[in-house]
């Protein structure tokens, strides 16, 4: 095989199956103001600042995959958000909530921040974090 047909069967498939890309389908995208509607809203919003290059990112989406998954109230209670770092990484939805990087994950409720992880990936300590949002 050569590599343009191995390449193109590698899109494919994450076309295909997006879980095998670390695409949870309870995320949405985030676009301005969505978070904070949710909040208005009365809802507990759990934020994902990913790139698709990130190597810790795609570990921490497995892990979030395989716990939402495993642990359907997680779905049920909050809002999942993903912001793309590459987009919004300079925007004031990172700014103006001191995220240092890409692969931060985060628990809001009303105008509290509930809990954070940086560029962390234990499957623990991800679920600690969804926990403190139910």
């Amino acid at each position: 095989m050569n590599r343009r047909s191995f390449l193109g069967s590698m899109v494919a498939g994450m076309v295909l199956f997006p879980s095998l890309a670390g695409a949870s389908t309870v995320f949405v995208d985030y676009r301005p103001g969505v978070i904070e509607d949710a909040l208005a809203a009365g809802k507990t919003v759990f934020v994902d600042y990913s790139a698709w290059w990130c190597t810790t990112c795609r570990s921490q989406a497995r892990t979030l995959d395989r716990l939402l998954s495993e642990n359907p109230a997680y779905g049920q209670k909050m809002m999942f958000v993903r912001v793309d770092w590459d987009d919004f990484g300079d925007q004031p939805v990172a700014r103006d909530r001191n995220i240092p990087r890409r692969s931060t994950l985060l628990v809001l409720r009303g105008k509290a921040e509930l809990g954070r992880i940086v560029a962390g990936t234990s499957q623990d300590e991800i679920k600690a974090l969804l926990d403190k949002g139910l």
